[in-house]
């Protein structure tokens, strides 16, 4: 949600029979398949784990499914620098989400950039179509929240902010719900999609 989705190509698509491998932090994959309905089952297991650099490559398989853009090796080396702000999500041990910030300091006119104060922004949050109204979203933005908010946190984040495409209410509403509001609108963001413009969402903590 944290960018536009690709939603021709993920709306019947399911990442299915997922593994662990045990003895490492890899997730693997055996099939990408179409399928037009969850397979709904008694126990619905959400979890959310670490992005590493041994199961990084999922994340790039994953943001190929679910965004229309091609992220830059800079955008991963960042993921793997924030910490509890990268995160997978789980169902039933399969992996369906993710969500990836990054920490940008805070500037004081004239004064340079101060150390104790940042921005956060929310790169990437989306989860594959199929596994989307189960809370799992929501666990991952309120994990956010969380650990942005911490008294714990240094630097101090005052605000958590996010480009959404101008055409995507469902994200719209979803970051509403949690007292994000647009703040500006930026003509021509999306170079490669359309509509091209986004609004920038912003949330002061």
């Amino acid at each position: 949600m944290g960018a536009p989705t690709k939603e021709t190509a993920a709306e019947n698509v399911a990442i299915e029979n997922c593994e662990t491998n045990k003895g490492s932090d890899m997730v693997t994959s055996k099939t990408i398949k179409s399928n037009k309905t969850l397979k709904r089952t008694t126990v619905h297991r959400i979890a959310l784990g670490e992005i590493t650099p041994n199961n990084l490559g999922q994340l790039k398989k994953l943001n190929t499914v679910l965004f229309p853009v091609q992220y830059s090796e800079k955008f991963y080396k960042d993921v793997l620098e924030v910490g509890e702000f990268a995160r997978f999500a789980y169902f039933n041990d399969c992996c369906v989400g993710a969500v990836c910030c990054r920490k940008e300091p805070l500037k004081e006119t004239n004064q340079g950039i101060n150390s104790d104060q940042a921005k956060l922004y929310i790169m990437t949050l989306g989860v594959l179509a199929p596994y989307r109204n189960l809370g799992i979203g929501t666990k991952l933005l309120e994990h956010i929240l969380q650990h942005a908010t911490s008294t714990t946190q240094h630097p101090k984040f005052v605000e958590i902010y996010l480009h959404v495409q101008t055409s995507n209410e469902e994200a719209l509403n979803f970051y509403k719900k949690y007292d994000f509001e647009v703040v500006a609108t930026v003509e021509g963001y999306y170079k490669k999609i359309s509509p091209s413009d986004a609004y920038v969402l912003s949330r002061k903590l």
